[in-house]
């Protein structure tokens, strides 16, 4: 216990005491003596050098201080009795922290996660969204989602998906060929400094070599720090964005957004990462397996 903590049975039988506004009833509640739990509560006022009941004749009343530690106690008990409850009922389930980027998360991940309980009973999953790659080494997370080349040093990567980008835009622009996209603005999203080669609009630009394109600035129109802004500027008919399709597959089937033509750059593609050493793990081979099943899905 804590030098800094009061007995943790006088804790108990403050909060018990509380409760029920009666040290007869806490007294029941704990199995011993009114007189032992009288006992309890002095020695915990003596310890806070603070009067934590009122004592009235033929009943209890908080004082400030009082009302100060009981909810803070209440809710301390409730996180233990709910921990034992789960340790005695076999319930204590594993915890999988999966680190996915803002935009993956948003876009792909999270209208699936409802089908995780059923391919993987007994774990719980965790998303931390973030656009800043995490030490896996250290656990900060158990499992990442990271786009590149698939090498990274120290880690066991598999394939997810490919990715690609090519311009997309609100069919309400009525854009049909490349010749009219110096006409609208160019929606662009900060990619990270680790990517060697961006899909950005001046890449593709390059790699089209359409002369309607001479007249194009590449390097204007709005910028988002955030793919999911961009993407919903995007379905405003706000301009024209270069946009990893993956991540607009549903826009795409619907109709909402529409690919007036390209080319398509080929920029990478998505791996599920883990540490070397913890590859083998059962639960986080069974999250391996829900991440590719949810591909097949999409695809």
């Amino acid at each position: 216990m804590s030098q800094r903590l009061p007995p943790l049975l006088a804790l108990r039988a403050f909060e018990a005491t509380a409760r029920h506004m009666s040290v007869k009833h806490a007294a029941a509640e704990l199995s011993v003596t009114a007189t032992a739990v009288s006992h309890q509560l002095r020695q915990l006022e003596e310890a806070l050098q603070a009067k934590l009941f009122e004592r009235l004749p033929r009943r209890l009343v908080l004082t400030a201080q009082g009302h100060i530690l009981y909810p803070a106690l209440r809710e301390g008990f409730d996180a233990f009795e709910q921990g034992v409850a789960r340790i005695r009922a076999g319930q204590l389930r594993q915890v999988v922290t999966l680190s996915v980027t803002l935009v993956l998360a948003a876009r792909w991940l999270v209208p699936h996660v409802a089908s995780f309980r059923a391919a993987c009973p007994g774990l719980d999953l965790r998303i931390h969204a973030s656009d800043e790659a995490v030490d896996l080494a250290a656990r900060e997370a158990d499992l990442a989602i990271r786009y590149g080349a698939g090498k990274w040093p120290g880690l066991a990567a598999e394939h997810l998906m490919q990715e690609n980008f090519a311009p997309v835009c609100s069919p309400a622009l009525k854009l049909k060929d490349a010749a009219d996209l110096p006409r609208h603005p160019l929606i662009h999203f900060a990619w990270q400094k680790s990517f060697r080669n961006p899909a950005t609009w001046q890449r593709w630009a390059k790699q089209a070599q359409l002369p309607a394109l001479e007249k194009l600035d590449a390097a204007a129109g709005l910028f988002f720090s955030d793919g999911s802004h961009a993407i919903q500027a995007t379905l405003a008919g706000q301009g024209v964005a270069m946009m990893g399709l993956a991540l607009i597959d549903a826009e795409l089937r619907s109709g909402a957004l529409v690919q007036p033509f390209g080319p398509v750059l080929d920029a990478g593609s998505y791996y599920v990462v883990c540490d070397e050493a913890r590859q083998h793990e059962p639960q986080l081979q069974l999250v391996r397996q829900w991440l590719h099943g949810l591909r097949a899905v999409a695809a």
